[in-house]
């Protein structure tokens, strides 16, 4: 068998090669390439969502107490000889990692004193620190730096950053002096200090300065009488001499991860290297960090992704998979009387197929190392993908020869006829599909899926189930069709009769199975996207369950009229939360011990009108929102956990929590998984009613505040809530006069478009949207699979109906008539396998990570009906083009004289 011949044949039937290769080159294209594109938004989304965080959020800090060092003759020395072993003690993921490090030695903050701070009345208090490489990362705008030589008796110098110095009257040149204090604020044993010089950083978003407390910054009086506390910078010779004559010092060193080392594919390892570093803290060190909060929610996200990713690709390869062997089978069938005669001149049994052998060689492995080497021009890490795209190409060789051989012996038989009683190989092949998806869907539900591993039986669950609804589908699709063909038979005319009679007699088998898989996982995407897009919204209207929120520590009382008066604003209403509350079990505070809980108090009259102002389904407890002020315990929602240990220590009828220091009774008049303005992992928590409070001389102070309105001014409303909390100070019922943390403002919107944005997202929708679009071009290229499979008989039979006079809008109507039902068939079944599917899979999928916590659920959606019509349309709009196209080619006058057969 020469290769001239074979090369010959394949130019001879070069379309139906030509359809091969292709789908051989877009199998490993996709292989090869969708890992890195998958790859490629997962780093994009890890480095938005670490870029999003602050930066020393990336910090790995050690650090030692304050404590006296007379011992250490030089603790800068040791401090550098450890900054390097710590670094070399780190598990290899996290030291890879590390792109920057800084350590430093500093003094506690001690009182200082001059003219230059006493001419402002300036309390002071100032630590010292030594740092290396701070003069290359500062500029020095006068004076000098301080000295690296030790001199006995000369005062310490210091340089301090020009805005902090000013906002402190001092300047280069500025004599103080540093140390104890007693009693009354004087100070003892006061040692010299002079101010040698003023920087000012070159860069402020440079790592060096994160350090706490921070050296651009003063760190604020925590109340009335507290002094303000700074850093100064000092040379390494005059620390070391402090540290021996016993200052207390402490020592810290930074280790900072940097974004672009941190690899997606090895979050894993990264997070289990955090995790052993936090279980064996050094001696004497105290660890800091904060890398694994962000890291384990983008890892949650990235793994349930890829988990969604490997179904929706099962589901997408099965069907190229089913596409090439219809175009294996179509093409083999063109070509039934070659091998057949191949098969009367004497030819083995295996002739044929040997000669497609050297057809397919020729042809796709070409075509497969084609489409690798597209996939790995796509932007993004490799994955190790070689061996599946060297398997994809020997089975896809494979795939003629194999059709090849079964090609009956004697020819083709008639293939328009239905067995009422199928074939006991056919029967026990359809049922083992049935058994094999049911056993496999018994185990996905009991076994679940580990997200971020690909279990292969468990992940083709959605592959057998949609075989399994296709098996089921071609039993009952001959029935109904025949009923009909026996009503249209006692009709006028023969266009309903015949096309009904020929849509029964189709042999869909094959075809009818892959449009049902690519049908069904283009629905799968829909419905799952649907779903998280509809959890999303609940999960938004949880944290902010109106237009905005505003929290704080505590609120005036008028401040809720303040806002009120803002443009736009239309309701508003309190909002008080205490965490790590203790039961009682009377009003004298006796412990009932139960464990700790959150309380929430909240006016459920009002929240609901701010619910319903900002159109946010949200159903208020009928206990909440009618309760009232009355005699006995206040109606409350409790969590399952709470209730149950109430119910435990017989206190479900009456108990006592403490709120800002006062005590309520409250009784379980219901109980709630989940509720407004709690975390989604909140476990433990008591809901009280505000407006049903007794009266008594301290009232509660909101420490939140929740708005509904139209065009809110996000600024006007922090604007308006620091002052809220600015009055609450003036007015002396903080103890202390502490300074209040700025409130925060978040809007409903701007909860939502984070949850939707950021994070492994990208990777979601990319998975979606392709195996949206995916599922429904390969759904339409299996119809006209099925659409040619059928042609040549659909031309004899309409060559002979036209030349007994059927008329062309007849042919039209034939055709119609023949083919709805088909594609009918094929869409409804695809959209029912995916519409059943999320109910299926989505406890497992842990697509929660994406919604904040809210499980998603998935529920019938309307617009899927129309989608589904839509696309019946399409296809069958499509499947009567094809035929069209094809009977064009055939030319269909001249199918009975070239006696071509089916």
């Amino acid at each position: 068998m020469s290769v001239g011949a074979a090369v010959r044949r394949v130019r001879a039937y070069g379309g139906q090669f030509l359809l091969l290769a292709v789908l051989t080159l877009v199998v490993t294209l996709l292989i090869s390439g969708v890992p890195r594109l998958v790859n490629r938004l997962a780093e994009q989304g890890l480095r938005a969502q670490l870029n999003s965080e602050p930066a020393a959020r990336r910090d790995i800090s050690y650090t030692t107490s304050v404590e006296s060092a007379t011992s250490r003759r030089t603790a800068m020395g040791d401090a550098a000889e450890r900054f390097d072993a710590l670094a070399a003690e780190m598990p290899p993921p996290v030291r890879s990692a590390v792109t920057e490090r800084w350590y430093s030695v500093e003094t506690a903050a001690a009182r200082v004193v001059g003219p230059d701070l006493a001419a402002r009345n300036l309390l002071v208090d100032m630590g010292l620190r030594a740092m290396p490489d701070i003069q290359g990362a500062s500029t020095l705008v006068e004076g000098a730096w301080p000295s690296e030589t030790y001199v006995p008796d000369r005062p310490i110098e210091v340089a301090l950053d020009v805005d902090v110095a000013g906002k402190l009257n001092l300047r280069a040149g500025s004599q103080l002096r540093i140390g104890n204090t007693d009693d009354k604020g004087r100070l003892t044993d006061g040692a010299p200090l002079v101010v040698t010089g003023l920087f000012r950083p070159v860069d402020r978003a440079n790592g060096i300065w994160d350090g706490l407390p921070q050296l651009l910054r003063i760190v604020e009086p925590q109340g009335d009488g507290q002094p303000f506390v700074i850093v100064g910078v000092v040379a390494q010779s005059p620390l070391n001499k402090r540290a021996a004559e016993g200052w207390p010092i402490q020592s810290n060193w930074r280790y900072r991860l940097g974004v672009d080392r941190i690899d997606a594919r090895e979050l894993d390892q990264l997070i289990d290297g955090l995790q052993v570093m936090q279980r064996n803290q050094p001696t004497g060190l105290t660890l800091t960090q904060g890398a694994d909060v962000p890291l384990r929610a983008f890892a949650a996200q990235i793994n349930a992704v890829r988990t969604l990713l490997a179904v929706i690709a099962a589901g997408v390869l099965a069907t190229l998979a089913g596409l090439i062997v219809l175009a294996a089978g179509l093409a083999i069938r063109r070509r039934r009387s070659e091998f057949a005669l191949l098969r009367a001149r004497g030819g083995g049994a295996t002739a044929g197929a040997r000669r497609s052998l050297a057809e397919s060689v020729l042809v796709v492995p070409v075509a497969a190392v084609l489409g690798w080497w597209l996939g790995t021009l796509v932007p993004g890490a490799p994955d190790p993908t070689t061996p599946y795209v060297i398997g994809v190409t020997v089975l896809v060789t494979l795939a003629l020869p194999l059709a090849t051989l079964a090609v009956p012996a004697g020819g083709a038989g008639r293939r328009d006829l239905i067995r009422v009683r199928p074939s006991a190989r056919r029967l026990t092949v359809e049922v083992s599909l049935l058994l094999l998806a049911g056993l496999a869907a018994v185990l996905l539900r009991r076994r679940g899926l580990t997200l971020g591993e690909v279990d292969p039986l468990l992940v083709s669950v959605p592959v057998l189930l949609a075989i399994a609804a296709a098996v089921l589908a071609l039993r009952a699709y001959p029935w109904p069709l025949l009923l009909v063909s026996r009503l249209a038979a006692r009709t006028r005319g023969s266009v309903a009769f015949l096309g009904t009679a020929r849509a029964g007699r189709a042999a869909v088998a094959a075809p009818l199975v892959v449009v049902v898989l690519a049908i069904g996982t283009a629905a799968f995407c829909a419905v799952v996207a649907a779903g998280v897009d509809a959890s999303r919204e609940r999960a938004a209207a949880q944290i902010v369950p109106a237009d905005a929120v505003i929290r704080g520590e505590r609120f005036a009382p008028d401040t809720v009229d303040e806002l009120g008066r803002l443009p736009g604003v239309q309701a508003v209403t309190p909002v008080l939360y205490e965490d790590d509350e203790r039961f009682a079990s009377d009003e004298v505070g006796t412990d009932a011990f139960i464990e700790q809980t959150d309380v929430l108090l909240i006016d459920g009259s009002g929240l609901d009108t701010v619910a319903r102002e900002s159109e946010v389904d949200l159903p208020v407890p009928a206990a909440l929102r009618t309760a009232a002020p009355g005699s006995g315990p206040l109606p409350a929602i409790v969590s399952p956990a709470v209730a149950a240990d109430l119910t435990k220590a017989g206190l479900d009828d009456s108990a006592f929590i403490s709120v800002q220091g006062q005590r309520y009774e409250f009784r379980v008049a219901g109980t709630q998984d989940r509720f407004p303005l709690l975390a989604a992992s909140a476990s433990r928590f008591v809901i009280l009613p505000w407006q049903a409070l007794p009266t008594r001389t301290t009232i509660p102070v909101p420490t939140s505040l929740l708005i509904a309105g139209d065009s809110l001014d996000a600024e006007a409303l922090r604007v308006a809530g620091d002052q809220g909390q600015e009055r609450y100070q003036r007015d002396g019922t903080v103890t202390g006069r502490e300074r209040m943390i700025g409130v925060t403002v978040d809007t409903r919107a701007d909860v939502r478009r984070d949850l939707g944005e950021g994070g492994a997202n990208g990777v979601l929708a990319f998975g979606f949207v392709a195996g949206a679009v995916g599922g429904t071009v390969l759904g339409l290229l299996a119809i006209a699979f099925t659409v040619l499979a059928g042609a040549r008989a659909r031309g004899q039979v309409l060559s002979r109906l036209r030349t007994l006079g059927l008329s062309r809008r007849q042919w039209r109507g034939l055709l119609l008539v023949e083919l709805t039902p088909l594609v009918a068939v094929s869409v409804l079944t695809g959209a029912l396998v995916g519409a059943v599917l999320p109910l299926l899979l989505n406890p497992v999928l842990g697509l929660s990570a994406f919604t904040s916590g809210v499980p998603v659920r998935v529920a019938f959606e309307p617009s899927l009906v129309a989608a589904v019509l839509a696309l019946g349309a399409v296809a069958l709009g499509f499947a009567v083009a094809v035929e069209a196209l094809n009977n064009r080619r055939l030319r269909l006058g001249e199918v009975l004289r070239l006696g071509e057969e089916s």
